[in-house]
């Protein structure tokens, strides 16, 4: 049996979304723990016990291309108000994090390319 350029190319494909897949089902379960963790200090409830991918990019760093993955979750203070929050994760470290102080707060979420203004941690 001899292998084609194009089964190699069909088998290439099928492992890269292979490892996507499973790349970003890790990437998830991490900004969960971290929007979970960043909620405990601050004293508020995560909302739906769950985040929401945002939007997704690659990004050259120092240590080569990333993937850049922004995540969106609801937390509350006193168990009816929802507030925004969301978290910037490069490759699988986190690179910025924002919690909603304010319900009039809105113009400081950090933005698809991890431009961080206001109050967020690293």
């Amino acid at each position: 049996m001899s292998l084609t350029i194009d089964s190699l190319l069909g088998l290439l494909v099928i492992l890269l979304t292979g490892w996507l897949w499973l790349n970003t089902l890790r990437a998830r379960e991490l900004a969960l723990v971290r929007a979970r963790r960043a909620c405990e200090r601050a004293g508020v409830q995560l909302l739906d016990q769950a985040v929401a991918l945002r939007g997704m990019g690659l990004v050259w760093t120092p240590r080569g291309l990333r993937l850049r993955r922004r995540y969106g979750f609801e937390f509350s203070a006193d168990g009816v108000a929802r507030r925004a929050g969301q978290l910037i994760l490069l490759g699988l470290s986190l690179e910025s994090l924002w919690l909603q102080t304010d319900p009039t707060d809105t113009g400081q979420v950090p933005d698809e390319h991890g431009a961080a203004r206001g109050r967020c941690e690293p």
